[in-house]
């Protein structure tokens, strides 16, 4: 956060009042724009998205978005959020489809085109060129009446909106129209056929995202790293487990190897006799131990840990069904940039 300084002129302090007061007259044009989309949903808009995303969703092919200037950069930022949301779509510049990229888009598919006016003659061709092929056509605009309106199958016609701009020239609130309709169509597209937070993993690998979308399988530790031993094993031992592996605790497993409880610094406070290192370790190990699966997203690692239900822990056993494949530190997680 900026912080202001008591140097600050009167001058200055009155140009930085006018820098935030133009900020929240943009915005209030954009909300405004936002809350017409919303009331036309209601209305007149509201049948053709629904037949939209029902034509989109039945389509063989891909999702070709298109548009020029502002358009164009919004129709780009559309395509990238139905692929990353499980609808293959991509980008073709109207212009470019002139010379060479309509041979890009098949009749299989379905065309996006946004254009606020629905007046750019640059769209003609593409337009003939669907028209030609029967490829359908849903227009993103704000006048039915328009060319582009007239040759689309479908028309999602936004309501008219005053420009942030001062001289309602600037795109701003209408690219912010263009976009939300957008974010609308991928988000009930992806609602519609259950797209999953696992298969949404599969398109982001990488970032925080990627990051956030890891699996338990993906950041547990297995084999010699983790602290195991089993029932009928003294204190003494099982303490010696705990110290070299250090999780702070040891997984006790019976004789098929299955999940008995666990022993953690904590029940070794809850023990402490002068006896304590010749005793089981069933006699001082915690039954049914909190476990987690490893298929599950690494993110529930946290959400387990603190289970209202049970006392928080630090370190859960990672179980397929009732045998342990792994461990995994809440300090794991932070490590892996999951949190």
């Amino acid at each position: 956060m900026a912080k202001s300084s008591p140097l600050m002129t009167s001058s200055s302090a009155s140009e930085a009042n006018a820098a935030v007061q133009s900020a929240l007259r943009t915005l209030e044009a954009g909300g405004s724009g936002i809350s017409a989309i919303a009331a036309a949903l209601q209305g007149p808009l509201g049948p053709a998205f629904a037949e939209a995303v029902d034509t989109i969703r039945k389509a063989k092919g891909r999702v070709i978005v298109t548009g020029l200037g502002k358009s164009g950069h919004v129709a780009r930022k559309i395509a990238a959020t139905l692929a990353s949301t499980g609808t293959p779509a991509f980008f073709v510049h109207a212009a470019e489809a002139s010379h060479g990229d309509l041979g890009m888009i098949t009749p299989d598919d379905v065309i996006i085109a946004l254009s606020w006016s629905g007046e750019q003659p640059e769209m003609k061709n593409l337009v003939s060129y669907a028209r030609r092929f029967a490829i359908p056509m849903i227009a993103v605009t704000s006048n039915a009446a328009s060319p582009l309106g007239e040759a689309a199958q479908i028309v999602l016609e936004l309501p008219k909106a005053r420009e942030a701009c001062p001289h309602n020239l600037a795109p701003t609130t209408s690219s912010l129209m263009q976009a939300a309709i957008g974010d609308a169509l991928a988000i009930a597209l992806l609602e519609g056929r259950g797209f999953t937070a696992l298969e949404f993993a599969n398109f982001h690998p990488g970032g925080k995202l990627g990051a956030m979308l890891k699996f338990v399988r993906d950041i547990m530790h297995t084999g010699d790293a983790m602290p195991i031993k089993p029932l009928g094993t003294r204190m003494s031992d099982a303490l010696v487990e705990m110290s070299a592996k250090g999780f702070g605790c040891v997984c006790i497993v019976d004789r098929a190897g299955e999940i008995a409880g666990i022993i953690t610094d904590g029940d070794l406070r809850r023990h402490m006799r002068p006896d304590l290192m010749t005793a089981l370790v069933e006699e001082v190990m915690t039954k049914n131990p909190k476990t987690i699966a490893p298929g599950m997203l690494a993110t529930e690692i946290m959400r387990e840990s603190v289970d209202s239900s049970r006392p928080a822990v630090s370190v859960l056993i990672v179980a397929e069904g009732s045998k342990p494949v792994g461990i995994v530190h809440v300090h794991d997680v932070l490590r892996a940039g999951v949190a």
